[in-house]
């Protein structure tokens, strides 16, 4: 199975570190405004945060994977909960190539793969290259359409 670009790590303890941060001006306006909240703890509590969010993502980088397989896109993921997802080739709808402005600065991108159906009707795969991500676009839409014709009654 093929892992992730190593650089979504940094987006993800990006991610995490933004939750402290908002947590601990959070806890330290309600020390102010509402409640005396003790500064150690304020500042445990974003520690406790910030540790937890490196933790998951070093943690969910080393699960994520994915493989295209005979008949379907194979997806695995999840820390707390670990998800399997297969999305079968002729339930492919389109397949879009996104570069948000921070995936942009570490040199990522992400495929998105829209399904036949309402629920859950999208899968994303992120921390990609720009070339490999066109890479499985491609080949994603490739296989779509092959599948079918090959489905067509």
């Amino acid at each position: 199975m093929e892992s992730l670009h190593p650089r979504i790590r940094f987006l993800w303890i990006a991610q995490g570190v933004i939750m402290a941060v908002v947590l601990g001006v959070a806890l330290a306006a309600a020390d102010q405004f509402f409640v005396d909240i003790p500064t150690a703890a304020i500042g445990g509590l974003a520690g406790l945060v910030l540790i937890a969010g490196i933790a998951h993502a070093v943690r969910l980088y080393q699960i994520w994977r994915f493989e295209l397989q005979g008949d379907a896109l194979y997806l695995e993921r999840g820390v707390i909960t670990f998800i399997e997802t297969a999305v079968p080739f002729v339930r492919v709808q389109h397949v879009d190539t996104q570069f948000g402005p921070i995936e942009r600065v570490l040199g990522l991108s992400s495929v998105v793969v829209y399904t036949a159906g309402s629920r859950n009707a999208d899968v994303r795969i992120p921390g990609l290259t720009p070339d490999r991500a066109r890479e499985l676009q491609d080949t994603l839409r490739e296989l779509a359409v092959e599948s079918e014709a090959d489905d067509a009654v």
